[in-house]
């Protein structure tokens, strides 16, 4: 695994529970400020073998970026499950629940 990948990775692995971080912020602490799709890579390559809580990874506008209904909706009860509020145009208070490491 590259260095960027692990580093990835652990950082996700390392959001807590009602928190959560967007695929650039990642891909900054991660060391690469402009790789924000490698984290999207990442998280749909690996998220199962290292048990990823890849819920937790929204798009910069503190939105699900996924775009196939089942996938958001899961995304979606997944983030309400551990207490984050979803207005009504699918946006996440990023003030309120963004993870600063």
């Amino acid at each position: 695994m590259q260095p960027f990948t692990e580093r990835v990775v652990e950082i996700i692995k390392n959001i807590p529970e009602g928190r959560i971080m967007t695929y650039g912020q990642i891909a900054r602490a991660a060391g690469s400020p402009r790789a924000a799709r490698q984290v999207v890579r990442v998280l749909h390559s690996m998220s199962k073998k290292h048990r990823l809580p890849w819920h937790r990874v929204v798009n910069a506008k503190g939105q699900i970026a996924l775009q196939d209904d089942e996938s958001y909706t899961e995304q979606l009860f997944s983030l309400e499950s551990e207490g984050i509020e979803i207005g009504l145009n699918g946006t996440i208070d990023l003030e309120k629940y963004q993870y600063h490491p």
